[in-house]
């Protein structure tokens, strides 16, 4: 398979639901809290969790800590580099698309 291969150009870290689910929701929410994210995608807190976590430590998501009243309050926010990334990953799925046509 050569590199123009629109399959060669998908992002493995893009291969969960969930993961594709957190990068949707912040794409189109400047930010979002643990609790919100949970209730949209449907998934347990362990879970959500440790799908944050493979996205931050790529690089793809920014965590703030915070809190709201006596409440720890994390929201997530999508980084340029998860933003460039989930884009590549969505234009090469768009050509594997296309190419089947």
């Amino acid at each position: 398979m050569s590199m123009n291969n629109p399959i060669q150009q998908l992002n493995k870290i893009f291969d969960s639901r969930i993961r594709i689910g957190i990068m949707s929701a912040l794409s189109v929410n400047e930010n979002m809290n643990f609790n919100d994210l949970k209730a949209l995608i449907d998934v347990t807190d362990g879970n959500l969790a440790t799908h944050l976590k493979t996205l931050e430590d790529a690089g793809y998501l920014q965590v703030q800590k915070g809190f709201i009243g006596r409440k720890t309050n994390t929201t997530y926010q999508m980084t340029l580099e998860g933003s460039t990334a989930f884009k590549k990953h969505l234009d090469a799925l768009e050509s594997i698309i296309n190419g089947m046509k």
